[in-house]
C-alpha cells in the first residue's frame, strides 16, 4: 500500500471517529445551547480555526476562487454539505431518539449514489455495491438496536427533518464533485464554513433563539470545543479531502461507521450499554464493506500494490520501473 492509499485510510478512520463523537458531544451540548445557535457557534469556531490554518499554509493565489466551479463548490460545501445538513440534524434530534437519528442519517450512503447517477458520469453503483451498502445499513440498524414501535410511531416531524438533513448532506457532497473546482479541499472548506455559519445564525435568529439562553459551563465549553475544532475544522479537512480522493460514494461510506463510534463513545463516556445486537451490527457493517469489492467501489483496491494494474496491462510482465523500485 503506497503513501496515498495509507493517507486515504487514515482520513477514513479520522472522519469516522471525529464525526461519530459529534453525537456524544451534541447530546451533552444541547443541555446548554439552543440547537441552531449551537450549530452556528460550532461553525464560528471551525471557520476561525480553518481559515487561520489555510492562510498560514496556502499561497495567496491558491486561496482565491477563480472559476464558477470554485464558487459552486464553496456554496455546495457551506450551504448543503455543512450548514443545512447539520442544522437539520441538531434540530431533528430534539424530536427523535439518538437511535432513530443515527439510522436516518446513515441513509446518506444510500442517497449519494442516487444523486451521483444523475450528476456524475464517473460514479456509478453496481448491483454488488448496492448489496454491500444495504448490508451495511442493516448493520447500522443492529448497532443502534432501535425499538420498532419508535420507528413506526413517534414524531414524524423529527424523522422528516433528519431525513431532509441526510438528503442535504448527500446532495452537497455530490455537487462538490460535480462542480469540479480547482481549489484544494481545505481551502474550499475554509471558504464554505462562513457560509454555513451565516446560514445557521440566520436560522437561529428566525427561530427566536438568543445567546442569553446559553448556559456557559465547563461542560458546555468542552462540547462546543469538540464539535467546533475536532468534529468541525479537523474532521472537515479529512472528510472533504477524502471526498476529492475517492469520490462521493466511497467517501460517504464513513456514515456507516459513525453510529458504531457514537455507540462506543456513549458506552465509554456516558455509561450507555452496548448490546449483543450492537456487536452483531459491527460485524455486519464490516461484512458490508467486504462485499463492496466491485468495479464501482473497489475497497480491495486500496490494499492492492500500485504495480498490480501496470502488470496486468503489460501481460503480467513487470516493467522496468518496477524492477528499479524493487531493487531500491
Amino acid at each position: 500500500m503506497n503513501v496515498v492509499e495509507r493517507r486515504t485510510l487514515v482520513f477514513f478512520a479520522a472522519v469516522s471517529v471525529l464525526f461519530g463523537g459529534t453525537f456524544v458531544a451534541a447530546k451533552a451540548g444541547l443541555d446548554y445551547f439552543p440547537p441552531l445557535l449551537f450549530v452556528a457557534l460550532r461553525f464560528d469556531v471551525a471557520a476561525t480555526v480553518l481559515l487561520g490554518y489555510a492562510v498560514l499554509t496556502t499561497s495567496r493565489d491558491e486561496l482565491l476562487p477563480r472559476t464558477r466551479g470554485d464558487a459552486a463548490g464553496i456554496l455546495a460545501t457551506g450551504v448543503l454539505a455543512i450548514g443545512l445538513a447539520n442544522a437539520l440534524l441538531f434540530v431533528g434530534q430534539q424530536y427523535a431518539t439518538s437511535a432513530v437519528a443515527s439510522i436516518v442519517f446513515s441513509l446518506n450512503p444510500i442517497l449519494t449514489p442516487v444523486f451521483a447517477a444523475v450528476l456524475l458520469a464517473d460514479e456509478r453503483l453496481s448491483a454488488r455495491g448496492a448489496a454491500g451498502m444495504l448490508l451495511g445499513l442493516v448493520g447500522v440498524g443492529l448497532v443502534v438496536s432501535p425499538d420498532p414501535a419508535n420507528l413506526l410511531g413517534g414524531d414524524a416531524v423529527g424523522k422528516a427533518i433528519l431525513f431532509t438533513g441526510a438528503v442535504s448532506g448527500a446532495l452537497g457532497s455530490v455537487l462538490i464533485r460535480w462542480a469540479d473546482g480547482e481549489l484544494s479541499s481545505t481551502v474550499r472548506t475554509a471558504w464554505g464554513l462562513p457560509f454555513g455559519a451565516l446560514l445557521c445564525h440566520l436560522l437561529s435568529w428566525s427561530a427566536g433563539e438568543s445567546v442569553a439562553s446559553v448556559t456557559w459551563t465547563p461542560e458546555a465549553l468542552a462540547a462546543l470545543g469538540y464539535v467546533g475544532i475536532f468534529a468541525g475544522a479537523l474532521a472537515y479537512i479529512a472528510y472533504f479531502g477524502l471526498l476529492d480522493r475517492t469520490g462521493a460514494i466511497r467517501a460517504n461510506l464513513v456514515f456507516y461507521l459513525v453510529p458504531v463510534v457514537a455507540t462506543l463513545g456513549g458506552w465509554a463516556l456516558l455509561g450507555e450499554n452496548v448490546s449483543s445486537l450492537a456487536v452483531a451490527g459491527f460485524l455486519t457493517i464490516f461484512a458490508g464493506f467486504a462485499v463492496l469489492g466491485s468495479e464501482s467501489i473497489d475497497v480491495r483496491g486500496l490494499f492492492r500494490s500500485p504495480f498490480a494494474d501496470r502488470a496486468l496491462t503489460d501481460g503480467g510482465r513487470p516493467t522496468d520501473d518496477q524492477h528499479v523500485c524493487e531493487s531500491d
